[in-house]
């Protein structure tokens, strides 16, 4: 496998500073180009971060780089890079803007914003769940009129807690879905100390995160067709979502119904034995186990279970009949990894091994 020359635009947030610890010696990406805002630029990487908010130090191969300007150097980050990471912290107008000028200027964007998620040519994957949606590309960089440069995004960070657990039983005509999203304070760029409020408190509105949560997996469950994807008629989705005091991440109650008969043994069965591309390429960021079932009606919990799989794993736990709908019971994920950094680091290597870089 080649090593491409990786930029990452947003640099100094928490999502940038996770990019740089799983990419200090990622075998198939090599960082060459950090960038920020016009405050940061300029500055060693060291200088412009303003806290360095991750568990492990700052790698010192970064440590001594100096930030160029996300917005004024896109030409010559893009003549450095064969992709780049993005995850600024802009307005969405914004952000559209930036990724499509360096998809334009030939650098493919892995992005972990929301910006260009709804636009129908661009591909928004789960690489386990929908690895097939990167054939649209071909027809993205027509309309743009490039021909290496693309835009493809991962999916929003709660997603993870809950989309690969349905995934599995597609085929049972999954129906309608009710689920309640308890989120951490990292997944608004937030520690303990930059957000007060949460102590002893959760807050019961996240700006546009229900609106993700009920349209985007219909867009991931959807089908390329020619020039865009379109979207999955079902299951109905209904989402409440709050922000909780945890610092990593985020737990999902789902309710679940079903046009065909299952059995609890058969999910968890499905849950246990699902394997994606990922896991059959192989791919360095891809969990061996990518669903991980507890039994114990105490688990998952977040601070237990987060880091299992180095983060990029999914684990369920209390699924029981409900007296409603047919089944009911939690989801977790890593809002930061498998959610963020890492869940675009893996679709990078979907992509690169795709041959979409080159």
């Amino acid at each position: 496998m080649k090593k491409y020359n990786v930029g990452i635009i947003g640099a100094t947030g928490i999502v940038g500073q996770r990019f740089l610890t799983l990419l200090e010696n990622h075998p198939f990406f090599n960082v060459v180009s950090l960038a920020a805002s016009e405050r940061s630029a300029g500055k060693k990487y060291k200088d412009a971060v303003k806290s360095w908010d991750m568990p492990t130090p700052m790698p010192e191969k970064f440590a001594e780089m100096t930030v160029l300007n996300a917005e004024k150097d896109v030409k010559k980050i893009a003549e450095q890079t064969d992709f780049c990471f993005c995850a600024v912290n802009m307005p969405k107008a914004e952000t559209q803007l930036l990724e499509l000028s360096y998809a334009k200027a030939e650098c493919p964007v892995i992005s972990n914003n929301s910006a260009n998620r709804d636009e129908p040519d661009v591909p928004m994957i789960i690489p386990e769940v929908n690895p097939g949606h990167l054939e649209i590309i071909h027809a993205q960089r027509k309309r743009l009129g490039t021909r290496r440069g693309f835009i493809a995004a991962k999916s929003n960070c709660s997603l993870q807690s809950y989309v690969p657990l349905l995934h599995p039983f597609m085929k049972y005509g999954l129906k309608n879905v009710a689920l309640c999203t308890y989120q951490a304070i990292s997944g608004a760029g937030k520690t303990f100390a930059t957000m007060p409020e949460i102590y002893d408190n959760i807050i019961p509105f996240i700006d546009g995160e229900e609106f993700k949560s009920e349209m985007e997996p219909l867009k991931i469950w959807g089908k390329p067709d020619g020039k865009i994807i379109k979207p999955a008629q079902a299951p109905h989705i209904s989402a409440q979502c709050v922000r909780v005091p945890v610092t990593d991440g985020h737990t999902a109650a789902v309710f679940v119904e079903f046009e065909k008969k299952i059995t609890a043994e058969e999910i968890i069965d499905g849950w246990k034995n699902f394997r994606g591309e990922p896991q059959i390429l192989n791919l360095p960021s891809a969990p061996k186990q990518f669903i991980h079932y507890f039994g114990d009606d105490n688990r998952p919990q977040p601070r237990l279970d987060r880091d299992l799989e180095n983060g990029m794993a999914v684990s369920a736990g209390r699924l029981r009949k409900d007296s409603v709908f047919d089944y009911k019971f939690i989801g977790l994920s890593h809002n930061t990894l498998r959610g963020a950094a890492g869940g675009a680091v893996l679709l990078a290597e979907l992509v690169a091994v795709k041959g979409y870089f080159d």
